[in-house]
């Protein structure tokens, strides 16, 4: 049997317990990350080509020895010697000019994040809710996305709220964290490592920082930290409590820590969100009021608002039950991205990047090719030719390039075409006939 169908085993079984004792805690887990196959196995499932942490080791370079590596890493992790490097801080530019912070482990380090991963998604996938679409299997944006539009369309939704946490990721309770996974995870030797994993800190332009609260967004296991902080601190009390002390309709979807909720009562509506605010500050987290709204969002009415989720502005009409699209800020950024990229090929030929254009093209329709977004998808069209006709005249100086030059181009060689990927309602009729 090969190593990762063994590891593959072991996780599957750790999840059948997990669903079939759920007042049971899982123990004996952490011997899995003792084992080289296993942690080859993580190895092999970490991205390529991303930046390299404090170390300055590349994924390459640690792959050339992998096995020397693996075992001197299993080694410290058996004598307790090993500790996790402090991660690399960087910073990209958001939507509204400020930037994220990100936070880039060492190679080795994103190795034994990934075990640790493995083994909480085995134990928590049986517990996630239904509402909860980020960083799961299976469960991707389109399937939250379509979650809510049945929402809307079935059930007495009258009010929206627009919900943004402020930057959750760094204001993640270490404790709080720790005490959510103690509630299914009794193997203390993980919980252990868990901690060492958190408290490893930040390098900042050469200088260390220690953390108290937050799990960098980019690292590994951060996603899967985030599903379990939200699955208690959100999800359950919205389930568990809000819905049975409210008396119209209440439901949430959540992707990640970007999450809506929608109510059928007004008054309701504002209790909820009055106790939202009191329910996340008790875990350390704040909502950014600049960004959480209470919409009113009526069925076939003119007079309701809008809001954005998942890239992907929502609206309600008389001809339409609820509408859907691309959010103005991500399709300016696209455009941006697309443009900053054909202006640092301005000197490259056209034959060894046109491949990659269509494939960034194509990539765009195919995360926004969805029910009702047609007219976005070819207003994108419209101006990556623009953008193309642009960065191509700017690469002679000698004469413009007109549109029938350009044309004739492009009947040679041509962009994706826009078009919908993603049918909610045919998608809705094929679940409803198996």
């Amino acid at each position: 049997m090969r190593s990762d169908a063994r590891m593959k085993t072991e996780l599957h079984r750790i999840m059948k317990l997990a669903r079939a004792k759920k007042e049971e805690k899982v123990i004996n887990v952490l011997h899995l990350l003792g084992n080289e196959q296993n942690l080859a196995e993580c190895f092999h499932e970490l991205k390529r080509g991303k930046a390299s942490g404090v170390d300055g080791v590349t994924t390459e370079e640690y792959e050339a020895d992998l096995e020397e590596n693996l075992r001197g890493l299993i080694q410290r992790m058996k004598t307790w010697s090993y500790r996790p490097q402090p991660v690399q801080r960087v910073y990209i530019e958001k939507e509204n000019g400020k930037k994220r912070a990100l936070g880039i482990p060492t190679i080795e380090d994103k190795v034994v994040q990934m075990g640790i991963k493995e083994i909480l998604e085995a134990v928590y996938e049986p517990e996630f809710l239904g509402c909860s679409y980020g960083f799961r299997e299976g469960r991707g944006c389109h399937h939250a996305l379509k979650a809510l539009d049945k929402m809307i369309r079935y059930e007495n939704v009258n009010y929206v709220i627009d919900a943004d946490i402020r930057g959750f990721f760094d204001n993640v309770s270490h404790e709080w964290l720790v005490r959510f996974i103690e509630h299914r995870v009794g193997d203390k030797g993980l919980i252990r490592l868990i901690r060492r994993v958190l408290r490893s800190g930040v390098m900042e332009e050469g200088k260390f920082h220690a953390e108290e609260t937050g799990t960098p967004q980019g690292g590994v296991v951060s996603p899967t930290f985030a599903n379990i902080y939200l699955h208690y601190a959100l999800d359950l009390w919205v389930e568990k409590i809000v819905k049975r002390r409210c008396n119209g309709y209440v439901g949430i979807v959540r992707y990640a820590d970007d999450f809506v909720i929608c109510v059928e009562k007004e008054e309701e509506a504002k209790k909820i969100l009055g106790v939202l605010r009191k329910r996340l500050a008790k875990f350390g987290l704040e909502l950014a009021d600049e960004k959480t709204r209470l919409i009113k969002f009526r069925r076939k009415s003119d007079s309701s608002g809008t809001f954005t989720f998942l890239g992907f502005t929502h609206y309600t009409s008389n001809t339409r039950v609820v509408g859907r699209r691309t959010a103005k800020t991500r399709f300016a950024r696209s455009l941006k991205a697309l443009s900053d990229w054909l202006k640092s090929m301005i000197i490259t030929p056209v034959k060894d990047w046109w491949s990659v254009l269509c494939m960034k093209v194509n990539g765009h329709y195919r995360y926004y090719g969805i029910t009702g977004n047609a007219r976005w998808l070819s207003l994108y069209a419209y101006r990556v030719r623009r953008l193309v006709k642009k960065w191509l005249e700017r690469r002679s100086q000698r004469s413009r390039m007109g549109w029938a030059k350009l044309n004739a181009y492009f009947a040679r060689f041509p962009l994706p075409k826009p078009r919908t990927y993603i049918n909610l309602f045919l998608v809705e009729q094929r679940e409803a006939i198996t």
